[in-house]
């Protein structure tokens, strides 16, 4: 494997962990549960995340699925990591909790990157090929 594969699929496996993971503890951990109302957030909103995760690391780690899909969940994930850091902020969870999801962050953005790269030689090894079934090259 090439180094910008092993990149992107390191970082996106453990994106890909960290959600599932995340949903688990959603689903069955009572402090999780807990911890959604400390955040003073609904428990309908925790079903609903743990379901937007779920579908979100399927869609980065099956090859198959669109390009378009691959986006909108990098960018879910972005989202959510972000909500997460400013509700511990704004909860009094103290700094380090606010910062924690960022560093999750930073490795998102790299398997995002090397998404786009990947994505790139494609397109290059392809050429007018893979242009044509797409609209305006993309």
């Amino acid at each position: 494997m090439k180094k910008n594969q092993i990149t992107y699929w390191t970082t996106t496996g453990i994106v890909a962990a960290i959600m599932l993971w995340s949903a688990f503890n959603f689903s069955f951990n009572e402090e999780m549960k807990d911890g959604f109302a400390h955040l003073g957030l609904p428990g309908w909103f925790r079903i609903e995340l743990t379901i937007a995760k779920i579908l979100g690391a399927l869609a980065l780690l099956i090859p198959m699925i669109p390009n378009r899909i691959k986006e909108f969940a990098y960018f879910g994930f972005a989202l959510t990591i972000i909500s997460a850091s400013i509700a511990h902020l704004s909860s009094g969870d103290g700094l380090l909790h606010g910062l924690e999801p960022l560093v999750f962050l930073g490795i998102l953005i790299v398997s995002y990157l090397h998404y786009h790269k990947a994505e790139q030689i494609s397109v290059s090894r392809n050429g007018a090929n893979r242009s044509a079934k797409t609209p305006a090259g993309v």
